[in-house]
């Protein structure tokens, strides 16, 4: 915690957020803040923790402009349980559908997964050494075991030389190390498959369903089948077995509920399409209406009943977003409103941004296409003309079609290099250079009829 303190300043996040996310420093300041906000909050006392709810966060501008982006990067960023939803798939209570709840479950199976995970790799070594005793007596059945256990398992095993078992074990252990015995094939006891799919239950009685079938699980032991593999695969089925049994599920749970009740976000796309616009009623948004009525208890802190325990919802942290192009924020009710204290508006994408998006983050697309096609042995390279050209047309179509924010430039992106793509394996060894005129060559035309360009990009 102390080095959490330590690392993650405001300044600090923002400046991990940058590497990924062009612009918006608002809404990046935002976050900065509601997650150092999280962390002064452990500092204190805990009458006092217990008294300071987070701040969630309402986003607001169009989409593609990095909204979803921001909220998963800073989850990534401080190794917080995160999960997204989209309000628009929930439905009031009495209606056909999911319930509310189920996000609070769905954050909470996130956060058991990554605790597990954390779990399984602090016990990786040993997990692997027991595997490998495993995956030692398929390959050698009967050495090594006393010689009433070969008889019990209906192995008849001849009595070798004082020292030749551990010896051939060696062997065989040295073998398998150095991967000679991978495309060997052995027969492992795998679980079976056959548990049916029950898709006719939902919100709390799927999670009491689902703890039923598991405990009748328990008692009367998982089926398991035998299966033909290679070494390879085996090693890694047993590496996961041995990896589930020395981790106590119990305590995994207990970990991730705390892990999640303090330090979970939900993400709410779409939560504009629930508004009641302008203040009207009746129809759909009477529907629209019980879901945000749904929505606020969870908001405000509620105890939401899950298969791994009872997770207090208080101080989970939501960042709620919306494009709010046809709806405003004002049209959600009240109470829903009073959650969401802090407003941040993000900004619609110009052409600066898309050149700066082309080649600055991490993960930005030039670098994306250069290296895929230099798989095929094609090396890709732009000049700063053509980047400059590509941000215009980005923008361009936006203004001229739907604006789509940041995603107009795969559009943009797929068509520029659709012949180039499909020819490359012909042209492995060869360098192209994309210029301002291979880029105005491409896009000849594409703006002279608006119904062209709407079809095209």
């Amino acid at each position: 915690m102390t080095e959490d303190f330590t690392v993650f300043t405001p300044r600090r996040i923002v400046e991990e957020l940058d590497r990924h996310i062009i612009g918006q420093n608002r809404a990046k300041r935002a976050v900065a803040i509601a997650l150092r906000n999280r962390l002064r909050r452990k500092l204190l006392p805990e009458a006092q923790r217990e008294e300071i709810a987070p701040k969630n966060i309402l986003m607001m501008g169009p989409t593609g402009v990095g909204k979803t982006e921001i909220a998963r990067r800073l989850a990534r960023l401080c190794g917080a349980p995160f999960v997204k939803v989209e309000a628009t798939k929930y439905t009031e209570v009495g209606y056909v559908g999911r319930d509310v709840e189920s996000m609070v479950r769905d954050l909470m199976a996130a956060g058991f997964r990554m605790v597990m995970e954390e779990m399984q790799a602090a016990v990786k070594a040993d997990a692997d050494s027991r595997a490998e005793e495993r995956l030692l007596d398929l390959l050698l059945p009967g050495v090594g075991q006393k010689p009433q256990e070969a008889a019990g398992a209906g192995l008849v095993v001849p009595q070798p030389l004082p020292g030749a078992q551990s010896d051939t074990r060696e062997k065989f252990r040295a073998m398998l190390r150095s991967g000679s015995l991978d495309q060997r094939m052995v027969e492992v006891q795998v679980a079976s498959q056959n548990t049916p799919s029950i898709e006719i239950f939902s919100g709390q009685q799927m999670e009491e369903l689902e703890s039923a079938l598991s405990g009748l699980s328990g008692l009367f032991g998982g089926k398991k089948k035998k299966k033909s593999v290679t070494v390879a695969d085996a090693r890694r089925i047993l590496q996961e077995e041995e990896a589930e049994r020395l981790v106590d599920r119990d305590r995994a749970s207990a970990d991730a509920r705390e892990r999640v009740e303090q330090a979970g976000i939900i993400f709410i796309d779409e939560i504009d399409k629930i508004a009641n616009r302008e203040g009207k009623s009746g129809g759909m948004d009477v529907s629209r209406e019980g879901v945000q009525r749904d929505i606020l208890p969870i908001v405000e802190g509620s105890k939401v009943s899950t298969k791994y325990g009872v997770v207090d919802t208080t101080h989970i942290l939501f960042i709620a977003s919306g494009a709010f192009n046809v709806s405003k924020p004002t049209d959600l009710i009240p109470e829903l409103q009073g959650r969401f204290p802090i407003r941040v508006e993000l900004d619609a994408l110009l052409a600066a941004d898309f050149r700066r998006i082309l080649t600055e983050p991490e993960n930005a697309l030039v670098k994306q296409y250069a290296q895929l096609l230099s798989t095929e042995g094609v090396d890709l390279a732009f000049t700063e003309e053509a980047l400059d050209r590509l941000a215009g047309i980005a923008e361009t179509a936006n203004s001229r079609t739907e604006n789509i924010g940041a995603r107009r430039l795969h559009t943009v992106m797929e068509h520029l290099l659709e012949e180039l793509s499909f020819d490359a394996p012909e042209r492995s060894g060869q360098r192209v250079e994309i210029d301002q005129a291979f880029v105005d060559e491409r896009f000849a035309g594409v703006f002279e009829r608006e119904d062209l360009g709407r079809f095209i990009l």
